[in-house]
């Protein structure tokens, strides 16, 4: 059973923290062997307990992924950057569904405007890449019995 809503929760663990006057910014090796990295308070890390080989679950809401073309010769300052192909999509009244995979078998939904959706031509099998900014990306961790 989901314990949250985010449809993007990925496990894994910290592989180094960055520490900054406020913010920490934490790089996590998901359990498929890709990283991402968050920026968190100092004290989100504390009272976490975030330290080096921690179990994390990064926890990014669909609409947080941003997607482009991967042919779109755009370089990005998000610090997430996942090339993936789309496996499904769903067209709502609004909204679009997107759920790809990576080259290393991570999953990620991204939800879009219809619009963006019909303007870059997104479909089964085409190539997307997905942008999620640092400090996008909630960080959980399990409570101790």
């Amino acid at each position: 059973m989901r314990a949250v809503s985010a449809r993007n929760q990925l496990r894994g663990k910290v592989s180094a923290i960055i520490e900054g006057s406020v913010n920490n910014e934490v790089i996590i090796t998901l359990d498929n062997g890709d990283e991402i990295v968050t920026v968190i308070t100092k004290q989100s890390c504390e009272t976490l307990g975030i330290s080096p080989g921690k179990v994390v679950i990064s926890i990014i809401k669909a609409p947080w992924v941003v997607l482009a073309q991967a042919d779109s010769n755009l370089l990005f300052s998000a610090r997430n950057q996942f090339l993936g192909q789309v496996k499904k999509c769903v067209k709502g009244a609004v909204n679009s569904t997107v759920h790809f995979v990576t080259e290393k078998g991570l999953g990620l939904t991204a939800v879009i405007t219809n619009e963006s959706f019909d303007e870059m031509e997104i479909k089964e099998g085409a190539q997307v890449v997905g942008l999620v900014k640092a400090s996008s990306i909630i960080v959980a961790t399990e409570k101790e019995a």
